[in-house]
């Protein structure tokens, strides 16, 4: 799950979010204050984030940690500035970094709406 071209998630509210096993580590770079990133304590890889001072109550969960995700598709795309060339998504939103804090309530609305 570490070593790819992605880093595929999804954003869930926080009352519909709950661990059903295991006991995270918190870990990772946290270049930004409040991010916290949340690893698997057996095998370290990276399982959710919070950032509740830009995001509120969202998690933001491992899209691999889903069991079905043939309905997902992205909707924004970060940090493309470091993406490969030939790399495209069908984001409809796109930062060559991460959206300003100022950004994210109407990139929720917008996504809340679809």
């Amino acid at each position: 799950m570490s070593a790819s071209a992605f880093s595929l998630s999804v954003a869930v509210p926080g009352g519909g979010f709950r661990l059903l096993s295991g006991e995270p580590v918190i870990g990772g770079a946290q270049e930004m204050e409040g991010l916290i990133h949340s690893f698997c304590g057996h095998c370290m890889s990276w399982v959710f984030t919070r950032f509740p001072d830009v995001m509120g109550d969202v998690v933001n969960v491992r899209s691999t940690m889903l069991e079905d995700t043939s309905d997902l598709e992205p909707f924004i795309e970060t940090c493309t500035a470091e993406k490969l060339d030939w790399v495209t998504t069908p984001a409809k939103h796109s930062f060559a970094h991460f959206p300003s804090p100022e950004e994210f309530p109407a990139l929720i609305d917008e996504f809340s709406r679809r």
